[in-house]
């Protein structure tokens, strides 16, 4: 019997899924660098183009997309893989994480969403609580996460932001935690402009829902081989008893 718990996963592609302007980008690096690249003053609530951040990965400046003033680092045109290694529960992985935009904005050239879908082995799907559609468009993502993986069960967080801007607040925790038990996900809400510790948390679970769905498949590739394995002991044993009795 092949011992599944000694082989780790090392290795993972998260996907980050969200409407614009909900903090993606801010998200990923706070989590990768522990920084905090401003979409706005969560002082003030204004918007705050800060740009200061060294990365060793940048957006491509493109084309100002049409839909609204262009920042290329706080609102990359194209999608953004960042590569980081990170350590949870004293495992280390190496992480792929896609930094996905609004389609709407790239034209017909543009990366479909199934693919960035198909291409990750778990989702994070954000929402601003201070933007009612965005958390509308939570359940619609997740839909289609289930059909493009075609089954159930693929790991999935969902994180709400800005909870420090309550001034602005459209959507209550208890919505969020409600959205979340219905859709079988787990649930952050977070300031990704106050501290990077409940970001930590939230891909922290995710990983560790990766890396159980990765221990599932391995069970499942174990079972299904010993099963070919005593049909092949099986077929073999009928034939050479067909042989005998001629």
């Amino acid at each position: 019997m092949t011992d599944c718990g000694a082989r780790r996963m090392s290795r993972a592609k998260l996907v980050v899924l969200g409407r614009d302007n909900c903090g993606k980008t801010a998200l990923c690096v706070r989590f990768i660098t522990k920084r905090f690249i401003g979409e706005y003053d969560h002082k003030k609530g204004k918007t705050d183009r800060q740009t200061d951040i060294h990365m060793h990965i940048q957006p491509p400046v493109r084309p100002t997309c049409p839909c609204k003033a262009h920042n290329p680092l706080l609102f990359p045109l194209s999608e953004v893989t960042y590569r980081c290694r990170k350590t949870v529960d004293k495992e280390t992985i190496d992480l792929e994480i896609l930094d996905t935009v609004n389609k709407e904005c790239m034209g017909p050239a543009s990366t479909s969403l199934e693919s960035s879908i198909k291409w990750g082995d778990g989702f994070l799907i954000m929402y601003s609580v201070t933007d009612r559609s965005s958390f509308e468009a939570v359940s619609r993502l997740k839909r289609l996460i289930d059909h493009v993986k075609q089954t159930l069960g693929i790991p999935t967080v969902i994180v709400a932001n800005k909870s420090d801007m309550e001034n602005g607040r459209a959507v209550r925790t208890e919505e969020g935690q409600a959205l979340a038990r219905d859709l079988r996900c787990s649930f952050f809400e977070v300031s990704v402009a106050e501290g990077s510790s409940a970001v930590e948390a939230a891909f922290g679970q995710l990983i560790r829902e990766v890396r159980l769905e990765f221990q599932r498949h391995l069970l499942a590739m174990d079972k299904r081989s010993r099963v070919l394995q005593m049909r092949h002991v099986l077929k073999n044993k009928l034939t050479r008893s067909k042989t005998m009795q001629w």
